[in-house]
């Protein structure tokens, strides 16, 4: 299903993944939790779907740190899912808790959302925000603070900007996907070839007058080097 295996990520109590994505796991026993395609977990994140389900949509990353639970109990006596929705960008160590956060919407660093809020699309929460328990943000409007207030509206360049930045993150995910999927022995020659081109520039050394020793275990015939003479340009 082209899902990249990472390191000290935990997912409580289930996970499904669609088609391609990044995720970090020890154990998904139950069918809990749904991601969508190209999106990307990073490292040190915790999910906990317990209690209820946990819903990531299409080209959405969630960074570093982050924490993302459902709610078991609240004051309106609820058992609320967290849905997150397509092209979501979830800064690093935020945390999530039975909320909603909408197609194409911006959760800052370390912002806090509590059970029942609702983050509208092209919406914005800022770094370090708290917002409380059945909060709704408006569509094209950012808040922030402790509590979390309205602050203004969004230009449209910053509502542009977060449908980029899901993207941008959706073309790192697949970058690592590709390179975490390379077999053990193509990995330990990609080292040995970038040990050797960094040893054998000769014209390098020639200026400096410099004359060193290549290590056996560096020594590759050339037929395995990239062709570094120019071609002739074809008219």
């Amino acid at each position: 299903m082209g899902i990249i295996m990472t390191i000290n990520c935990f997912i409580h109590e289930g996970l499904i993944v669609v088609k391609t994505g990044i995720l970090t796991s020890l154990h998904f026993p139950k069918p809990n939790m749904h991601t969508g395609d190209i999106s990307s977990l990073t490292f040190h994140y915790f999910f906990n779907c317990d209690v209820n389900s946990i819903s990531v949509g299409s080209g959405t990353n969630i960074q570093d740190n982050s924490l993302v639970h459902v709610a078991k109990s609240n004051l309106s006596g609820k058992v609320l899912p967290t849905i997150i929705g397509d092209n979501v960008t979830v800064g690093h160590s935020a945390v999530l808790h039975g909320c909603t956060v909408e197609d194409e919407a911006f959760v800052g660093m370390g912002a806090t959302l509590l059970d029942g809020v609702v983050v509208e699309k092209n919406a914005m929460v800022a770094a370090g925000a708290l917002v409380r328990q059945n909060t709704r943000i408006p569509c094209g409007e950012v808040w922030g603070g402790n509590p979390a207030r309205f602050l203004r509206k969004l230009t449209d360049e910053e509502i542009a900007f977060i449908s980029q930045s899901a993207t941008n993150y959706s073309n790192l995910a697949q970058v690592h996907a590709a390179e975490n999927a390379k077999p053990l022995e193509e990995i330990e020659f990609e080292k040995v070839l970038r040990k050797k081109f960094a040893r054998r520039d000769e014209e390098y050394d020639s200026m400096l007058g410099v004359v060193r020793e290549t290590p056996p275990e560096l020594i590759l015939p050339d037929n395995v080097l990239p062709d570094k003479t120019p071609k002739a340009s074809q008219k």
